[in-house]
């Protein structure tokens, strides 16, 4: 890769969600959803999601840092999941669908710790996000890939059921 091109994984719940909030910022180059933080090689969603890989479902995201830093795709994934939620996001409940701060090296693993000390101060709350060191990614299947851009309304119609839109109005406007 070019030395302005990095990555950035992050767990937020269900990854076509998180997927929808990253492609639309200026400097992504290319958002993939993924397993990440388990032990299991090559998991597939089933795996993931009913087996005890200690995965999570992640996001990959590719992005060009001459225009947009780990910061600000930080502060992107906080306004994009419920920090609050230690047993899921929304209505996808269960370890893999945990929300996770993933960070390759030390300055980014600083940024979340900060971010969180801000975010618990601002809320008064516990942040029950977790921190994990970045190890290995591995893609998920093709159909989970652009899924909110191949089956448009199948996807609103589970992120409105799932009241993913309501519950981060409620928590961040």
């Amino acid at each position: 890769m070019p030395s302005n091109m990095n990555k950035a994984t992050f767990a937020g719940g269900c990854f076509w969600c998180m997927e929808e909030s990253f492609e639309r910022v200026e400097g992504v180059i290319e958002v993939i959803s993924g397993y990440s933080g388990g032990a299991t090689e090559n998991p597939t969603y089933k795996d993931v999601t009913y087996g005890n890989t200690g995965h999570f479902e992640v996001i990959e995201i590719i992005y060009d840092s001459e225009k947009v830093n780990y910061e600000k795709l930080l502060n992107i994934f906080w306004t994009n999941i419920d920090p609050f939620d230690e047993i899921g996001q929304f209505c996808d409940k269960g370890y893999s669908y945990r929300s996770v701060a993933f960070y390759s090296i030390d300055i980014e693993k600083k940024l979340i710790q900060k971010s969180i000390k801000k975010l618990e101060k601002k809320f008064n709350k516990k942040i029950v996000t977790y921190i994990r060191k970045f190890d290995k990614f591995y893609k998920a299947e093709d159909y989970h890939q652009n899924y909110y851009k191949e089956n448009f309304i199948n996807y609103l119609m589970y992120k409105n059921g799932c009241g993913r839109v309501k519950t981060l109005k409620k928590i961040w406007d």
